[in-house]
């Protein structure tokens, strides 16, 4: 069994609007290892969750526009046909949504998706429904759920629900986009030891957890990736880089953040001045350097590569790729 899960090799995912082709995500090269949870941050905009989302279901005016993102070393999801997505879907690759309270039919009853699925995926009714109320069971609900309409469910209930459909055949990979955004932060913390234990349980293969906050990110992941305008800047172990960023933007990201060892009379916060660039027109070079304190003649002029400053951080930076 292959130690990857997923690998994407100079992927690109454009939409096409009226003003032009907007690049949310340009030649991204990145893997998911099996039995990890790597997590993804960037600001809002950046391309995180078209990326993931492409990888699910692909639409207009949403186009994938190069590269390769390949599944269990063999499937290339940049290239299937509809079929063979619809057979992929859930069974090696399953997402929950970033607007998990639209994500069910108002007007059914869980019972009635749950039936759907199983006409969908060629299983007996009955076998799934008892697969079903044996995830309600780890996640905390009644099997009276089945019989409820999504109206009737809570924010965090409905997010319980979304998981355990997600799960129901044991995908390879889970995609989790911004799961707590519209969650209590009690709840928050539930979802998230939630989710890793699905991995540790090996219900799911592995997980990609995808967020712009820090402190969810610290309480899951394993490894980062941190990700700025259609680009990935940094990857690495998750310690390394909360601990000491390489790129300048995943160190402005952190200090963006508060956390429990701050006193606010001993520690400002520091902001990120500027706004990411659009992606219609995106500045040349290192696409940062226009909010970038550190930038240098070459960082306006040419595309940084990704090197590997040490055994598994990876870094797109002339500061260090000129050293």
């Amino acid at each position: 069994m292959s130690a990857t899960v997923l690998r994407l090799k100079e992927y690109k995912v454009y939409y096409k609007t009226f003003t032009g082709i907007v690049r949310a995500v340009d030649g991204v090269d990145l893997e998911v290892r099996r039995g990890e949870v790597l997590g993804i941050i960037g600001e809002s905009g950046c391309g995180k969750s078209t990326m993931v989302q492409s990888l699910v279901l692909p639409k207009p005016p949403m186009f994938i526009a190069g590269g390769s993102a390949k599944l269990l070393g063999e499937i290339d999801l940049a290239k299937i046909d509809s079929n063979k997505r619809r057979e992929v879907l859930l069974k090696n690759i399953a997402l929950i949504p970033q607007y998990v309270m639209d994500a069910l039919p108002a007007i059914k009853k869980i019972k009635v998706f749950i039936k759907d699925l199983a006409k969908d995926k060629g299983v007996e009714y009955e076998e799934l429904v008892e697969k079903f109320v044996e995830r309600l069971k780890l996640v905390n609900l009644p099997r009276e759920v089945l019989d409820m309409y999504p109206i009737q469910l809570s924010g965090g209930m409905k997010q319980r629900v979304v998981i355990s459909i997600a799960t129901l055949f044991n995908p390879d990979l889970l995609i989790a986009d911004e799961p707590t955004s519209a969650l209590d932060v009690v709840t928050q913390r539930y979802v998230l030891e939630l989710l890793r234990d699905l991995v540790n349980q090996k219900i799911a293969g592995s997980l990609m957890f995808i967020t712009h906050d820090i402190a969810s990110i610290r309480q899951i992941a394993d490894r980062i990736a941190t990700m700025y305008a259609g680009k990935i800047v940094e990857v690495g172990p998750l310690e390394n880089v909360v601990s000491s960023p390489l790129h300048p933007y995943t160190a402005m990201l952190i200090k963006s953040v508060p956390t429990v060892e701050q006193s606010y009379k001993a520690t400002r916060l520091s902001g990120l001045a500027g706004s990411p660039p659009s992606l219609i027109n995106p500045p040349p070079g290192c696409r940062f350097h226009p909010r970038c304190p550190y930038a240098m003649d070459v960082c306006r002029r040419e595309e940084p590569p990704m090197i590997e400053v040490e055994k598994g951080r990876f870094v797109a930076c002339w500061l260090y790729a000129k050293k």
